[in-house]
């Protein structure tokens, strides 16, 4: 019986940690998502301000002291998820439990590179703590829309993103053949690299056809780029407004798979089943 009583306590706070840490339609729950984007933005704001020469050589020693306070903060709150989360593997290996893996990892293993020949590491280290800028997109709920259209979408991007491959690869290799060495497309990936700028209607100006089939060719496919630019565009548009229209809200996250999207009078999971 006292072992029972325990168990209930120890399955009580593990609760109450996962609803601090990992939900946001609670008090404790933004007191936490809150402090912890002040967090984030402070120690952005370091990195950046280390990666000024004038001001790390006069306030180095203290942006060092900022920066491991930071990354003590972040292991914490690491931990914290690690500890609170029923499947543990699924969130060392999700897309936040990678960010969250990022933001501390480069300043531990900085400390095993010292040596003046690791400068360029350490410097690439450095830069890789700007990825906690990436811990924000879990805090923004328009965000967790945006991401639920884009996985809902996944197929049909795909399919659009192999036919533009394949216009890019056609219309480099014509280019190629049309042109030749003596207008700059001197090889077929040389071709596709103009085909993509031109595509994408960016146009650096780099590579530009002479002949009069190849500038017939690029007029084809520029007016090709302004209709297929559209086309991601319509299909994301159009999966976020069914999302919309479903009535499903991104604040209630269940405990056992993490699925957020759930409609607002929800009691259990769709996807496990777990009591939300």
């Amino acid at each position: 019986m006292d072992r029972e009583i325990k168990d209930n306590k120890k399955v009580g706070w593990r609760e109450s940690l996962f609803s601090a840490i990992f939900e946001s339609n609670t008090p404790t729950g933004k007191l936490f998502d809150i402090v912890l984007i002040v967090i984030i933005f402070l120690s952005v704001a370091t990195v950046m301000l280390d990666s000024v020469n004038s001001i790390e050589l006069k306030y180095g020693k203290y942006l060092r002291i900022a920066e491991w306070t930071f990354t003590i903060l972040f292991t914490i709150e690491y931990i914290l998820r690690l500890i609170c989360s029923k499947n543990h593997v699924s969130y060392l290996f999700s897309f936040f439990g990678i960010v969250d893996l990022l933001s501390i990892a480069p300043t531990y293993i900085s400390i095993f590179l010292p040596g003046s020949q690791f400068l360029i590491v350490i410097r690439i280290l450095r830069v890789l703590r700007i990825f906690r800028v990436l811990k924000l997109v879990k805090y923004v709920g328009e965000s967790n829309l945006l991401l639920g259209a884009l996985q809902a979408s996944q197929r049909k991007i795909t399919v659009f993103l192999f036919s533009v491959v394949t216009i890019v690869i056609i219309f480099g290799s014509l280019m190629y053949i049309v042109e030749g060495e003596k207008h700059g497309f001197t090889s077929i990936p040389r071709g596709i690299y103009w085909a993509v700028v031109t595509l994408t209607t960016v146009g650096y100006g780099d590579i530009t056809p002479k002949t009069n089939i190849g500038q017939m060719l690029s007029s084809v496919i520029m007016i090709m780029g302004y209709g297929i630019i559209a086309v991601p565009t319509g299909i994301v548009t159009a999966e976020i407004t069914s999302a919309m229209g479903h009535n499903k809200v991104a604040t209630i996250t269940c405990s056992g798979c993490k699925y957020k999207w759930h409609d607002d009078d929800a009691v259990f999971c769709k996807h496990c089943g777990a009591k939300l």
